[in-house]
């Protein structure tokens, strides 16, 4: 449960990036494995399991079983979710903290997986997760921010080519279905035709310059 008068519920915006400055990625990144048991409509059931920051970027090559063969010894929190579909950035999710290895032999076990890198970092006044996705949904890296409420005028980093947060397939659900990687082409190719858009009806915002090259 939500301290912040929201209960369960989320609130969040997600972007889709295509070229990430090395110097917003934190020198402790965080691994994790998800497997999704339910994934219909938005609505979805996830066991996720994660490393402390520190963990080694991830080879992009590498599936999520993979993963979690290789860095079993490193995941100590897994935790079960329960999602309901995303509504103009706000999504509930209940969340229970479960057993480690219990955890780790139901993602072997069962479920649609994705596995990914996750960098944190402070820009402008909020903070904001980057995922950079492996196997079958690699080259793919979004970038979110998350707060307590709605997320309203918000400035968002010139690395951020695109809102994805209302987009389906973008959705972590989606992805561990429909991996990005066998429609990337097609993505680039609507982004190209329609330009890029974000969420209005949220305050204002702010987009970032794109930095001069030296």
């Amino acid at each position: 449960m939500s301290d912040t008068g929201y209960g369960d519920f989320e609130f969040e915006r997600r972007f889709w990036v295509r070229d990430l400055p090395t110097d917003v990625l934190d020198g402790a990144p965080t691994l994790i494995v998800q497997s999704y048991y339910l994934a219909d409509e938005g609505f979805a059931i996830r066991l996720r399991a994660q490393t402390s920051g520190g963990t080694a970027v991830l080879d992009p090559s590498l599936e999520p079983l993979v993963v979690l063969d290789t860095f079993a010894d490193r995941f100590d929190f897994c935790a079960i979710t329960l999602k309901g579909p995303m509504n103009v950035g706000t999504r509930y999710e209940a969340e229970r903290e479960v057993d480690v290895a219990v955890g780790l032999e139901m993602i072997r076990r069962g479920g649609s997986r994705i596995v990914k890198t996750r960098h944190s970092s402070w820009l402008g006044s909020d903070g904001w997760v980057i995922d950079t996705f492996g196997g079958a949904n690699a080259p793919l890296v979004v970038a979110e921010v998350e707060r307590g409420g709605p997320v309203t005028d918000l400035q968002i980093p010139a690395f951020c080519v695109t809102e994805v947060t209302d987009d389906p397939r973008f959705s972590n659900d989606a992805l561990s279905r429909a991996p990005y990687g066998p429609w990337a082409a097609q993505f680039e190719a609507e982004l190209a035709a329609r330009g890029p858009r974000f969420l209005r009806g949220l305050g204002t915002n702010e987009l970032e310059q794109p930095r001069e090259q030296s």
